[in-house]
């Protein structure tokens, strides 16, 4: 290591942590920082999208939401064994600022900075705070939240500056949006970094009650599990729709951009991504989430006219089917959607949350 000042980002195992503390290291090593990444195994497999220059440190964690009891048994000393190792790690380096995205994984690095006395911030990507955010809330120097916050502690100051969102998508905020016309177009399925089978299940149903013309000129790209990615290309095959499935999508940046259409998850980064680049969207909130905040991230977008919100228990072939044959056939509706989309991004996020990190040894 040398002299600049160093920067641990804790983020949870999934794309919806990881991607914004993607963005919040591109611009901190670009101001001369050193960054450490700090997470789990499963989060790990996300850090190749990180630059070259920051440092991966995978630590034991663990989280209850996976079922079976031997597994929650073992959970608490997996994120002991995580905090030891965090703890040594952050004694010898002495970071400047932690900061915390959420999740189970992010446990051990905000537990040490904690216990070693060593500045953090808390960044909730969505409009309902988490469980492990909860727990350190109360200890963070400074909060941020990604989406207008709901049920946040009082006593709390909370910055409301938005969800920070990797280079590739901000180079495209604002792209000209392509209306739907009587030409090629492009309807975009995705699913949160780990797929979605409702929407393996049902689109493709509704794609075949869509109107041959649509049809016709339809393109798709969709986001399917590893298992449902056969079935899915043979439903479009047999439609005669050329279509890309894959479970994951490494330029999801380039692909919103050229959509006319999104269908998605509304997980926090997933919306922060469609709002920034600015599209029409229709938006499944997981109906399994414990405190319904996927529908709490989805409400800015819905509310302004720039997303439809389909909870899975509405989410049928007919109705999406309606719902994509409408957008398609109005073009003015669907470029006052992506208008209003756009309205409701917030672009300066990274900017703005680095100041802030920069800004440390003055504001705390």
């Amino acid at each position: 290591m040398n002299d600049a000042p160093l920067l641990v980002l804790a983020p949870g195992g999934t794309g919806g942590h990881m991607f914004p503390a993607q963005a919040v290291a591109e611009m901190m090593l670009s101001r001369g920082w050193q960054v450490v990444l700090s997470t789990d195994a499963r989060g790990s497999r996300y850090s190749g999208g990180f630059p070259d220059e920051v440092i991966v440190e995978v630590v034991a964690s663990g989280t209850f939401a996976k079922s079976g009891l031997v597994n929650k048994f073992f959970v608490p000393f997996h994120i002991f064994r995580g905090i030891l190792s965090a703890f040594g790690a952050m004694r010898r380096r002495r970071p400047n600022v932690v900061v915390g995205f959420g999740g189970y994984p992010a446990i051990p690095a905000m537990a040490s900075a904690i216990a070693l006395g060593i500045p953090c911030m808390l960044h909730e990507q969505n409009g309902i705070l988490g469980k492990v955010n909860r727990l350190f809330i109360s200890h963070a120097n400074k909060v941020v939240c990604g989406t207008s916050p709901t049920g946040f502690p009082k006593n709390v100051k909370v910055h409301y500056l938005g969800n920070p969102v990797r280079q590739a998508v901000l180079s495209k905020h604002g792209s000209c949006y392509i209306q739907p016309g009587d030409y090629p177009m492009d309807l975009l399925v995705i699913g949160g970094s780990q797929g979605a089978k409702i929407l393996s299940d049902i689109v493709p149903k509704s794609v075949s009650l869509l109107s041959e013309k649509l049809r016709k000129n339809l393109r798709i790209s969709q986001q399917a599990r590893a298992e449902d990615c056969i079935r899915v290309s043979e439903a479009y095959a047999e439609m005669g729709i050329r279509a890309d499935i894959k479970p994951f999508f490494q330029d999801i940046s380039e692909r919103i951009n050229q959509a006319q259409l999104v269908i998605s998850r509304s997980g926090a980064s997933s919306v922060a991504d469609i709002s920034i680049i600015g599209r029409p969207s229709i938006l499944v909130p997981l109906a399994a989430a414990i405190r319904d905040e996927q529908t709490a991230n989805a409400r800015e977008l819905v509310d302004s006219g720039g997303a439809i919100l389909l909870p899975e228990d509405q989410f049928t072939p007919e109705k999406v089917a309606d719902q994509i044959q409408t957008i398609f056939d109005d073009g003015n509706r669907a470029q006052n959607m992506a208008n209003a989309a756009l309205a409701c991004a917030k672009p300066t996020a990274t900017v703005d949350i680095s100041n802030m990190i920069q800004d440390f040894d003055r504001d705390i």
